[in-house]
């Protein structure tokens, strides 16, 4: 089978990812990027990064997106990664989407190297190339959009991630993709507030997904990430209180002066 053709921002942001694998691929064959992965470091455990006491932040590095436009002037994916984790997050996520952010795969290798905290790809991955290439640039987890996928290749996606040692962040949007999510073996479920058809927010989507996702950071169930929108501390609380394990942030810390500082009072 095919993966559906996804609507409006979406789809255009998946065929660019396309084009962008198909570059990298041409430059990097498949056997060179697979020799690379193997010989990367072991992968930091996403998961259990987690699952630790308290609320995590996953922490988002990106120079600039389709919706906000550009977020810094002067993107410096090391010097922020080392803030990032220096606040206490959890997990960096890392833009790799050339078009609509500004990203590289090759970022990924510099922020590794700053950081002991798991490692993060964020791009649209419809192909296995795409979680090779992760691995050899040093990724610890990557995500996979329940919405890009149909269901047999996003479980395809999910084992092809775990054989090579990493965690996919399987991300969804409503009630019937936390159960496509959870058919295809997540274990780490996002919720994205932003519509990715047009870009509009709802927060209250973690709420409302929190028992369809099942159970806490204790281990016996899935782990759910809250997405998008959140603007500062009191939305991280409204959502801790909603059950989720941990919240993605980007747009939010790229804008800041000391995102280290906001990330203290994200965690609370």
């Amino acid at each position: 089978m095919t993966a559906p053709r996804p609507g409006g921002v979406l789809a255009a942001l998946t065929d660019q990812a396309r084009m962008q694998t198909e570059r990298s691929r041409a430059a990097r064959p498949a056997a060179e990027i697979a020799a690379r992965a193997a010989a990367a470091p072991a992968p930091r455990d996403f998961v259990a990064a987690l699952r630790a006491p308290g609320l995590g932040v996953i922490a988002e590095l990106k120079p600039r997106s389709p919706s906000k436009g550009a977020l810094t002037q002067d993107y410096q994916p090391a010097e922020r990664a080392r803030a990032y984790a220096a606040g206490g997050a959890a997990a960096v996520s890392v833009l790799t989407h050339e078009v609509g952010f500004g990203g590289t795969p090759g970022h990924l290798a510099t922020v590794r190297a700053e950081v002991d905290i798991p490692v993060l790809r964020k791009d649209f991955i419809v192909d296995e190339y795409q979680i090779t290439e992760a691995r050899a640039f040093g990724a610890d987890a990557l995500l996979l959009i329940v919405a890009a996928l149909d269901p047999a290749r996003l479980a395809g996606l999910v084992a092809a991630t775990r054989e090579l040692g990493m965690e996919p962040l399987v991300e969804v949007h409503d009630e019937a993709e936390v159960d496509t999510a959870l058919a295809a073996g997540a274990t780490v479920i996002g919720v994205n507030h932003r519509d990715l058809r047009d870009f509009r927010i709802d927060r209250t989507l973690s709420a409302r997904l929190r028992n369809r996702v099942g159970t806490d950071r204790t281990g016996s169930g899935a782990v759910m990430v809250g997405e998008s929108g959140i603007r500062g501390a009191e939305d991280a609380r409204e959502l801790e209180r909603a059950g989720v394990d941990a919240v993605l942030v980007g747009e939010l810390l790229m804008r800041a002066e000391r995102p280290d500082a906001v990330i203290k009072e994200l965690i609370g």
